[in-house]
């Protein structure tokens, strides 16, 4: 059926191309967008002036001496009346045009006796002959695998997908403004890395033909950041594309964009109030408002955020004092309670499977969770309280982390320490473990200012939209279709 309607269509495109008509153009006059002629339709028709529109053919009926075409820009719709008297090769245009053509209309404004802003067609010219019927005529998109892997017809028949990425673009640059108003630098770094680093995550690996070397794409925005704070500059940060070779999820998404700054002479506890207000404009903007419906709940972004302490929520909810439970203790509580721990993770990883599973999933109003153990951040500085924690928080919320802050680590010695304890886990089969960068620990012993740092992904976007982070993407990854 779909192929009897392609050869329809492409029979069509034949008649027009041999009645004259140049099917994809160059150059098309459009002197007005769709959106501006109805707001100012009254002025425009009453001057009598000429509009000059372009768009798709998202309707058509009528036949005889008279059609109608609904012709639709990114601004909006509009009715546009043909007649035969008006319009030379009329027949040829009525007998071989589509829903889902472009078409250049060039006429005069009117109301028609059933109150319809129109067009009177003056002149009209096909300039792009769309040789598949749309989604609408045939099929439909109701199977979410279609709408993704096709996403370019997802948006053509949803208005309420096109929305969200304009939502998403003032979503970035709300973040992007408030950073830039408080004097920080926007930065970019290498895309491509000779170390990764600055997350807990396993990297693609590529090669470099010119200098016959592998390197990785980036896992974190982190490293080079921490480099820039080494020259000289205090508050900077960079919203950017970051990979990881991991699972696919509701949550997760092998390349994402991420927010991260980093700012000199701030600790974790600046850092927090700086976030929180930091959010909340986001927010707002976003969403108009602060209480967001979630998995059918409603999510208050609006009161103050309160500070949870991880030790006290781990005892309390998983049973265990993270001050004296040795690895034994976590690994065999992981699996009496059947997280299947893998024999070679460490002590941070068992901590941070037992959290994300038992944890994690009831936090669901905004909050700071604060002070982990250092085991499960080998970044973070430590706390001058509990040496045995670091001076790091997390926004929690709908049961995930929605960003991740912490006082930056700025002691190579300590630092060397912690890249060894990572490269050990990583030689017993943690492939997400961190390397040991020499070249990061050589800028570190130059001197780091004391610094916060703080990282958002698009994941928190997502969570706003109550759509899994896969649909608030243009163009997702997608499992290669099965050959039927």
């Amino acid at each position: 059926m779909l192929d009897d309607l392609i050869r329809e269509r492409q029979k069509k495109r034949d008649a027009l191309a041999g009645a004259g008509y140049d099917l994809y153009p160059a150059r098309v006059s459009r002197k007005h967008l769709v959106g501006d002629i109805l707001k100012n339709f009254s002025a425009l028709a009453k001057a009598g002036k000429k509009v000059e529109v372009g768009g798709r053919i998202s309707g058509m009926r009528g036949h005889g001496g008279v059609f109608f075409l609904d012709v639709r820009d990114e601004s909006g719709s509009l009715q546009v009346v043909v007649k035969k008297d008006s319009l030379k090769k009329y027949e040829i245009l009525r007998d071989n045009l589509d829903i889902g053509d472009f078409v250049s209309v060039s006429g005069v404004l009117f109301t028609t006796q059933k109150g319809e802003k129109s067009v009177e067609a003056k002149t009209l010219q096909p300039i792009a002959k769309s040789l598949r019927p749309l989604p609408s005529e045939w099929y439909g998109l109701a199977d979410p695998e279609t709408r993704l892997r096709k996403r370019y017809l997802d948006f053509l028949v949803d208005p309420a997908s096109r929305e969200i990425f304009r939502k998403k673009s003032l979503f970035w640059n709300t973040f992007r403004t408030q950073l830039m108003e408080a004097d920080f630098l926007e930065v970019e770094t290498p895309v491509l890395e000779s170390t990764p680093g600055g997350a807990d995550a396993e990297p693609f690996r590529t090669h470099l033909n010119a200098l016959d070397i592998d390197l990785y794409l980036r896992i974190s925005l982190e490293i080079a950041q921490k480099k820039i704070l080494v020259g000289g500059y205090e508050k900077i940060f960079e919203i950017g594309r970051i990979f990881r070779n991991e699972g696919i999820d509701a949550e997760h998404l092998q390349d994402y964009t991420q927010l991260e700054f980093y700012w000199a002479y701030a600790d974790y506890t600046e850092l927090m109030k700086f976030t929180e207000k930091l959010y909340k404009n986001v927010i707002k903007r976003v969403s108009g408002k602060f209480v967001v419906d979630w998995n059918g709940q409603k999510i208050n972004w609006g009161k103050a955020w309160p500070k949870l302490e991880y030790y006290d929520l781990f005892k309390k909810l998983a049973g265990l004092d993270l001050t004296t439970a040795t690895k034994d203790d976590l690994f065999h509580e992981a699996e009496r309670r059947g997280l299947k721990p893998e024999p070679h993770l460490g002590r941070g990883r068992l901590i941070d499977l037992i959290y994300k599973k038992v944890v994690r999933p009831t936090l669901i109003q905004p909050a700071f969770l604060v002070n982990p153990p250092v085991d499960i951040e080998p970044l973070a500085k430590r706390s001058s309280k509990y040496p045995d924690r670091v001076e790091r928080f997390q926004v929690v919320a709908c049961g995930t982390e929605l960003g991740k802050g912490f006082s930056e680590g700025n002691d190579p010695a300590d630092q060397r320490l912690r890249f060894i304890e990572q490269m050990q886990l990583r030689e017993s089969g943690d492939k997400e473990a961190q390397r040991l960068d020499e070249d990061f620990l050589e800028a570190l012993e130059y001197g780091m200012p004391p610094a916060a740092g703080f990282g958002v992904s698009e994941r928190l976007f997502a969570i706003l939209m109550d759509k899994p982070v896969r649909e608030t993407v243009f163009f997702p990854l997608m499992r290669p279709k099965k050959e039927s």
